[in-house]
């Protein structure tokens, strides 16, 4: 277990001693110099015991004594410059305390080392104080150092500032190594993982009174801003009333609903907010809401500023489930959806599944399709759940449909964790259903149906796909069928001309080299991407799910 133990490390003349005094002294905490310990020990200058013991057997009197040091606690150590081409103390530093490490340019240690009448002789050196030895010997350790918990240039900044800087460190790094997964076990679906970090999803039926204390932990921030609309409005108030009472101050802002407002005068106007409030980048939104809040508030949180963080209170299944997890923000022009858009991922999700008691029944009814598009194109056995259990989860059975929800977003998660940017080829198996869903959208100027309902009918024009691709058997075809249709899904669409969605598929966002690349099934679970879907196939699908 970490104890309150901050390792100084970094090349000579980047102020380990005289700053760990300092630190140490503000801290109210004890000092310890590794070298200076070492030298006390022997009654040997560090000189002479590299002389008697080669390096070697110094490293093992330098292991042992920082054994003994790390027995206390409270303490800042001040370690050599060699300290951790030993794997063995590098692993007791991490395990015990936090290391930061003491940067400088190669012409500020030069001066440093030069100007110091005192200075003493550094072994690894040899008295050698040039460019190109200093050079040789910190790259050769550049990468050991790379491995600290925080890094802090000292060029320009006397001790004093250093030592408050380390202060400041102490303090985030202590929230940040808090385990995520320590955090509310019980309501843990998924940590995902990205390249700007870890961050949790946290699923339970009633937990949208923690959402000020979660912040406090995951986040180190003294100001929110709760950006939700009308149809969630409720729900963002209790958010502000948890953050508040977390000792955060809130500020919050409604805007109008639906995806037709999903645009850029939507975002100037939240932009504009936020410059009125004077926001900062150490502030954080919390976008409260269905996906189109989500979509539209990730947007803003990514380029207002060139970014803020972000925390998602999905409100919806169609959120829960899909928009809220995997960093992709989005809004609209009029040539098609989700055209503009950034990949942000959020510091943290909290999905209480209480809010879904107050949907209208279309709104709950859309969101099942995100669901089961993830049995469909990733896991057989959640297509199986959800076949199972239809009753319980149109009638929102607490347990169940918390654990199926929890189930859902795992899968997710556990994707956007393997392919965060969609580079390799995974995450855009998510998008079944989607092409010619958004088509629909867009045709209908996003008026006649809910992103769900689309969802779902592009799933039933790729499933003609794949069956006439020879992928899917038409057994599976009217498998999937039925089971939209039993959660209240539209797998047919009416009065839309073919010619107009054919134009529209063609604006398709994930295009390569001009063609679509098509997410269609292989079978139940497993979904396969092709760009070799001619006219002839898309035309015969989309004259299969029109009703009229």
């Amino acid at each position: 277990m970490k104890k309150n133990i901050l390792f100084l490390t970094g090349f000579s003349g980047t102020g380990k001693t005289t700053v760990g005094r300092k630190l140490a002294n503000n801290l109210r905490w004890k000092f310890l110099d590794i070298d200076e310990e070492l030298t006390k020990d022997t009654g040997q200058a560090i000189k002479q015991i590299f002389a008697d013991l080669g390096e070697s057997g110094f490293r093992d009197l330098e292991h042992n004594k920082l054994l003994e040091a790390v027995a206390e606690d409270n303490l800042v150590i001040s370690t050599g410059g060699g300290i951790l081409t030993e794997p063995k103390n590098l692993h007791l530093m991490s395990a015990t305390g936090l290391i930061i490490c003491l940067e400088a340019t190669i012409s500020t240690i030069q001066k440093r080392l030069n100007s110091d009448a005192t200075t003493k002789v550094r072994p690894m050196l040899k008295s050698d104080l040039s460019t190109e030895s200093i050079v040789k010997l910190k790259s050769s350790r550049q990468t050991l150092y790379a491995q600290a918990d925080w890094t802090i240039h000292t060029d320009q900044l006397k001790p004093d500032l250093v030592a408050t800087e380390i202060s400041r460190a102490l303090h985030l790094l202590n929230k940040e190594n808090v385990p995520l997964f320590e955090i509310a076990p019980e309501e843990l679906s998924a940590i995902v993982e990205t390249r700007t970090g870890s961050y949790p999803i946290w699923v339970s039926s009633n937990n949208l009174d923690q959402l000020g204390e979660r912040l406090n932990k995951v986040i180190d921030t003294n100001t929110a801003y709760v950006i939700t609309d009308q149809g969630a409005n409720g729900y963002a108030r209790k958010a502000q009333i948890s953050i508040e009472s977390a000792g955060v101050k809130a500020h919050s802002l409604t805007i109008e609903p639906g995806e037709k407002h999903k645009n850029l005068v939507t975002v100037e106007l939240i932009y504009k907010w936020l410059a009125e409030r004077k926001a900062e980048r150490g502030h954080v939104i919390v976008a409260v809401g269905g996906g189109v809040v989500g979509d539209l508030v990730g947007y803003v949180a990514a380029t207002y500023l060139r970014g803020i963080s972000i925390v998602h209170v999905p409100t919806t299944l169609l959120a829960m489930m899909d928009s809220s997890i995997g960093g992709k923000t989005g809004i609209d022009l009029q040539q098609g959806k989700n055209l503009v858009g950034s990949f942000h991922q959020p510091k943290f999700v909290l999905v209480d599944t209480n809010t879904l008691e107050t949907l209208p029944e279309r709104t709950l009814t859309e969101g099942w399709a995100e669901g089961i598009k993830h049995g469909l194109a990733l896991d057989k056995s959640l297509l199986e759940d959800f076949e199972k259990n239809i009753g319980s989860l149109k009638n929102l059975d607490a347990d169940i449909t918390t654990e199926i929800i929890k189930k859902s977003i795992s899968i997710k998660a556990g994707i956007v964790s393997e392919d965060e940017f969609e580079k390799l080829g995974r995450r855009i198996l998510l998008n079944y259903g989607h092409t010619i869903g958004h088509a629909i959208e867009s045709v209908t100027k996003y008026s006649t149906y809910l992103h769900g309902e689309a969802v779902s009918i592009g799933m039933m024009a790729a499933a003609h796909i794949s069956a006439s691709k020879n992928l899917l058997s038409y057994g599976e075809l009217n498998r999937q069928e039925m089971l939209l249709q039993d959660y209240g899904l539209p797998t047919t669409y009416k009065n839309l001309s073919i010619d107009k969605l054919k134009t529209s598929i063609l604006s398709d966002k994930k295009k390569n080299h001009g063609k679509i690349n098509w997410v269609l099934l292989n079978e139940i679970g497993k979904a396969t991407t092709t760009p070799e879907v001619d006219d002839r196939h898309i035309s015969k699908a989309l004259k299969n799910v029109c009703s009229a």
